[in-house]
């Protein structure tokens, strides 16, 4: 061919396009994301919004399907799933692949706002992000401390290293588990307060009005400005305990601490972490979806290093879970195993062409096209993964075809005596259609594999890729490298070794044998017909017995063990017996098998908020152009249940690489927002014992039924998800009881 002429003519023209392929695969390589999967998640932008205080029904009703109703019309939306819980609503928008999530995230901003006035005033702002609300965090950090009590490392977490872990690059956001955050707690006496005339609203009221801050304008003179401050928020117990909240006979001053026990302690006392049985909380990373895993995890462990001379004395900052030390052993491995099939393809080569000077040549072949082929895998936005590294071991038997093709042929006519510059022309031209056919052959085989559909095309979308690049770059290097190295090496001609002499009369003789083996199988068309049939019959026998997966089971070096309680358990009923887990568990330890071990009540290691059984709902639907029109299914739930406490203890093996599985009770756990202090009407309050004149403590913020946290409640309202789907013109939909998980 005439590029290869041109190569031979021109040797640095050849050695310049090898030497740019590797530049730019090497610039390529080093800003492709690392994980331990290829991203087959669509663009996800997520909407929280907190409504503190607030039934299920009430946040799906008045912020959950408000936020859609505006947000559903946005292009190239495929799929809308919310989540409405005591307290909070989250929505996800699902995009088309190849819309840009940060284009999509302005989008959802905008529509958001102008909604944001039609919100209840008691709800927080919404918050937009680009993390789907059910990401697992890739570090869990554990901090504790021998003289700070959970409600202090909570407070000093917030102020001193959430914030720190924040502003890495690639964090999108930092969450907190078993987290107590100070607040003031109002127990109201129910008889004392019926005795004054006043009711709990007029106690919230007077709260309200008491506890804040209000402009007090400036004080201007010739030449000074003073600006006034008005100090009228209460800042301690002692101050709550002295508001007025009423007027009784005669006009005495009925103040809250007549009527109620007002004492600082946590907001969410319905919590519990531990970490080798010391108390503690969790701190959990959460990366952006398009971040570097490793990278990620490099970050948050060297500011974890530059925290520990800070903290606190006796304050501990572990690192309990870190998904990245799996990704980061199982790309060691491939790589691994990257070099030892490139090892053992040249000692191959070496074998059976005897001469080191043509081993060189498909050896060089090998590094340029695996390089060359990071190009291509930038330009597409794909990352290095175990697929796509595993792809390119699968191409280094694939990418030395070429190049031992054309060499063998200029070396077989410089054997006849030709010059080495005539018989590279002359070779590599002869053989130059074949090579380019074959690459074409192999390029048809693994590209139609990219453009496979659903999850498992866009699992191997990169694979194929990989694969089919890397083929393409073979030819190319065996069409120019191959003859300018070929004529160069053998000027002085073409010498062949004792080794070659000797595997050239082994494979003689192995020619001779199998030509003696097959004439006496042709002599019996039957029995090799016959032997064909059975060797298919037992595959498709052992394809139907053997199981199927999408990937094999691994052992990552943990396990989670559950339990569930009985309905209505208390949490100091879960504790108790999760203490005798924890026995069980620190008895491995002493032997060695276990080194962590970090319980949880409420079960699962995500964030404090509540979970409860969920009624997932699939409204019918039609599409109107890109709106969709939403038909509300009956607003009365099928089913009212109630979930078991959970708690949940973690073994680990000294690596941190802990796998998250689905907690018994409502399916995948997520995150929830913060409780706050409130105070509840006297018959809505759980009294203790028969004595009902005692302060009665309250339940939290959803009026006589019990808060539960981060996936454990008691008996009360099942959460609401709704999910809604856009394929084609129209979507059919049902509902559906999602049960709890054995």
């Amino acid at each position: 061919m005439k590029i290869s002429e041109v190569s031979v003519k021109r040797p640095v023209f050849a050695a310049v396009i090898s030497l740019m392929l590797v530049i730019l695969g090497l610039l390529s390589a080093s800003r492709l994301a690392v994980r331990e999967l290829p991203d087959v998640e669509a663009p996800i932008v997520s909407i929280d919004t907190n409504y503190l205080g607030a039934s299920a029904d009430v946040v799906e009703t008045k912020i959950t399907q408000v936020i859609e109703e505006r947000v559903a019309g946005l292009e190239g939306i495929t799929k809308i799933t919310s989540q409405s819980t005591d307290g909070r609503s989250s929505i996800n928008l699902e995009f088309d692949p190849g819309r840009s999530v940060d284009e999509a995230a302005n989008d959802v901003r905008d529509r958001v706002a102008r909604v944001a006035n039609n919100l209840p005033p008691e709800a927080d702002p919404p918050e937009v992000g680009k993390v789907d609300f059910g990401a697992d965090p890739i570090i869990w950090l554990a901090l504790s401390s021998d003289t700070m009590n959970v409600l202090e490392l909570t407070d000093y977490a917030e102020r001193e290293l959430v914030d720190r872990f924040s502003v890495l690059p690639g964090v999108a956001r930092v969450r907190m588990g078993g987290a107590r955050r100070f607040a003031m707690r109002v127990w109201i006496d129910r008889e004392a307060l019926a005795a004054r005339q006043l009711t709990v609203a007029d106690v919230e009221a007077s709260l309200r009005r008491e506890n804040v801050q209000l402009p007090a304008g400036r004080i201007e003179s010739s030449q000074r400005e003073l600006t006034l401050r008005t100090e009228t928020g209460l800042n301690n117990e002692q101050e709550f305990r002295e508001l007025v909240i009423g007027r009784g006979a005669g006009g005495y001053l009925v103040r809250l601490g007549e009527v109620a026990d007002v004492r600082l302690a946590a907001e969410n006392e319905r919590t519990i972490s531990r970490t080798n049985g010391i108390p503690g909380i969790s701190i959990g990373i959460e990366q952006i979806s398009k971040a570097n895993t490793l990278e990620v995890a490099r970050a948050v462990r060297a500011e974890r290093e530059r925290i520990l001379p800070d903290l606190p004395a006796g304050t501990r900052l572990e690192i309990n879970l870190d998904r990245s030390v799996y990704i980061e052993s199982s790309m060691v491995e491939v790589v691994r195993a990257l070099l030892i099939a490139m090892a053992l393809v040249i000692a191959v080569i070496y074998l059976f062409l005897g001469n080191l000077r043509a081993t060189l040549v498909p050896a060089v072949t090998i590094p340029v096209s695996i390089t060359a082929a990071f190009i291509v895998m930038g330009a597409l936005g794909f990352s290095i993964n175990t697929l796509t590294l595993l792809g390119l071991v699968l191409a280094i038997g694939l990418v030395v075809d070429d190049a031992i093709v054309v060499l063998e042929n200029i070396y077989r006519r410089m054997e006849n005596g030709e010059p080495a510059l005539i018989a590279s022309v002359d070779g590599s031209r002869e053989i130059g259609f074949a090579v380019v056919a074959t690459t074409m052959v192999l390029v048809a085989v693994f590209l139609p594999m990219s453009f496979l559909s659903g999850n498992v095309g866009k699992l191997f979308r990169e694979f194929g890729f990989t694969i089919a690049a890397a083929v393409a770059f073979s030819s190319l290097v065996a069409l120019t490298l191959t003859p300018m190295m070929t004529s160069k090496l053998f000027a002085g001609g073409a010498h062949r070794s004792r080794m070659a002499v000797t595997v050239d009369d082994f494979f003689q003789r192995l020619s001779a044998w199998y030509d003696r083996n097959l004439r006496r199988a042709m002599r019996r068309p039957w029995l090799v017909v016959g032997a064909t049939i059975a060797a298919t019959a037992m595959a498709a026998m052992l394809l139907k017995v053997l199981p199927s997966e999408l990937a094999p089971v691994e052992d990552r070096g943990f396990v989670f063990i559950g339990m569930n309680g009985p309905e209505g358990s208390s949490l100091e009923y879960m504790d108790r017996h999760l203490r005798i887990l924890e026995g069980m568990a620190a008895k491995q330890m002493e032997t060695g098998d276990v080194v962590r071990v970090s319980a949880r009540v409420p079960g699962g290691f995500g964030g404090a908020g509540s979970q409860v059984n969920e009624v997932t709902r699939l409204p019918a639907a039609r599409a109107l152009g890109r709106t969709l029109a939403h038909r509300r299914p009956d607003r009365a739930v099928a089913a009212r249940t109630a979930q078991r406490r959970a708690g949940r203890a973690r073994l680990c093996d000294g690596t941190g690489r802990v796998r998250r599985r689905r907690r018994a009770g409502a399916g995948r756990f997520r995150p929830h927002g913060r409780t706050r202090p409130a105070v509840e009407p006297g018959a809505a309050q759980r009294a203790r014992g028969s004595d009902a004149s005692k302060p009665v403590r309250p339940a939290a913020l959803d009026h006589g039924q019990r808060r539960a946290h981060a996936g454990v409640p008691a008996r009360r309202r099942p959460a609401v998800r709704r999910e809604r789907h856009r394929e084609g013109d129209a979507a059919l939909g049902q509902a559906r009881l999602r049960r709890p998980v054995a």
